[in-house]
């Protein structure tokens, strides 16, 4: 086995993508929208789903959505031992697209569907910050 086996796989950044890391690298949900019919999309992609423009902006996301679905893993993988259990989630976010990510900061046994959540930011690799999702903590303003 390589040494690569115990490393998390990590997103490729395309010019489809490149926005919303880099937003990621500072600290910002970024979310793409098409300028033609005004619907939010993610994951990102050149033509709009919807009405089929490539027409399209980023605007920042409120970081606030709800658990939607998620499941608790616990295989252990080679260099992985510390990391589980740990909760793969899918989050709808209050813009109304969803995102595939993981919660943080909760113990497996306390995540519900429905429950609130904001983002967060991963720090533990240089190659890109995940955006990664964890309780909410603050009321909305």
């Amino acid at each position: 086995m390589s040494s690569d086996a115990a490393r998390p796989v990590m997103p490729i950044v395309n010019p489809d993508t490149e926005p919303f890391w880099d937003g990621c690298a500072v600290g910002k949900l970024l979310l793409q929208r098409c300028t033609a019919c005004g619907r939010v999309r993610h994951p990102p992609s050149p033509i709009c789903p919807n009405c089929l423009s490539d027409a399209q902006d980023w605007r920042q996301a409120s970081g606030r959505g709800s658990v939607y679905t998620f499941v608790v893993v616990h295989e252990e993988r080679r260099g992985w031992e510390r990391l589980v259990p740990y909760v793969l989630a899918v989050v709808e976010l209050d813009e109304g697209v969803r995102i595939v990510t993981n919660l943080v900061n909760v113990a497996p046994k306390d995540v519900a569907i429905g429950m609130p959540v904001e983002v967060t930011f991963a720090t533990s690799t240089d190659v890109v910050r995940l955006p990664l999702f964890q309780p909410l903590t603050r009321a909305a303003p």
